[in-house]
């Protein structure tokens, strides 16, 4: 599962040399979640569609007086345990594409193309932020992996984030999203035309976190790593967490919470997502981590 961390390194789990992203302290770096391997893709499978047939009408006259009801052919099992055991299960089931892109959309939504789940990251366009103009690019390994991978073997990202080595790990991690169904999108962020940050935008409903938390239809999740040890320390990281929140809920009408997991132990990092509007929502478990999730509410975006 990508890393959630709001230190240095706010994705895989990071923390970076220098106080990782962190909301005014020199403290763990400022990343969001851990760098963990890309969920399975989501397969799509049939799902029977046709007519009911109501069988042929009996043959003779109609006899007079009432119709007894149907008499159901076996015990209808409705109780909370059923209930469970299904929805356990529910990201192994085979649906359509189409069905999966479209599943959640508000009505008069355009639905999003089958192979774009995130409605193209890199259409956003820049953001006005407090200390700049900001925008996500998605990675291009050529350009973007040998800074993507200097700044993972910065120490105090490489605590959270767990892809320090050769560039070869950190290509391993990009290419399973790059190659995957379109579920997770490593982008490069750029402020004023300055790339310093790397973040993971990916559908945390489709994710096996979905797993450790009541996930809904559309919840988009973020990963967050800043780069420069200069950058960190000194409310960059909340602002733009905030920023790339917005951008979210602007550009991903069907999308009504954005979600994170940062590990409890970057407190720097969970302190930038409550600054950043983010509510703490639950303590739950993670490989590798205990994680505060953390969640923006659309509806709440205006107060928070």
């Amino acid at each position: 599962m990508p890393p959630t961390d709001a230190g240095a390194a706010t994705g895989h789990a990071p923390a970076t040399g220098a106080p990782a992203l962190t909301t005014e302290t020199a403290a763990p770096a400022l990343t969001t979640g851990t760098a963990a391997p890309a969920a399975d893709p989501v397969s799509p499978g049939s799902v029977p569609v046709g007519p009911v047939s109501a069988g042929s009408p009996p043959a003779g006259p109609v006899p007079a007086g009432p119709v007894p009801d149907p008499v159901p052919a076996g015990p209808v099992e409705d109780t909370a345990e059923a209930s469970a055991a299904d929805s356990e299960d529910t990201l192994d089931l085979r649906l359509p594409e189409d069905f999966v892109a479209a599943f959640g959309q508000p009505p008069g939504a355009d639905a999003p193309r089958a192979d774009d789940l995130l409605d193209g990251i890199g259409d956003w366009g820049p953001t006005v932020t407090p200390v700049g103009a900001f925008r996500l690019l998605p990675v291009r390994l050529e350009r973007d992996l040998p800074v993507v991978s200097r700044w993972m073997n910065d120490p105090a990202v490489a605590e959270f984030w767990q892809l320090a080595g050769p560039q070869s790990v950190t290509e391993a991690h990009l290419r399973a999203q790059l190659d995957g169904d379109g579920r997770s999108v490593p982008c490069i962020g750029l402020l004023d035309g300055t790339p310093m940050s790397y973040w993971e935008i990916y559908r945390s409903d489709l994710d096996p976190l979905a797993r450790r938390y009541p996930a809904r239809p559309h919840d988009t999740g973020v990963h967050l790593l800043i780069g420069s040890v200069a950058d960190r320390g000194r409310g960059l990281g909340s602002t733009l967490l905030r920023a790339v929140a917005d951008l979210v809920l602007d550009r991903r009408p069907a999308c009504a919470r954005v979600v994170a997991e940062p590990d409890l132990r970057n407190a720097p990092s969970v302190a930038a997502f409550l600054t950043a509007g983010f509510r703490f929502s639950a303590e739950i478990e993670l490989p590798g981590k205990r994680a505060a999730l953390m969640i923006r509410d659309r509806s709440l975006r205006h107060l928070l």
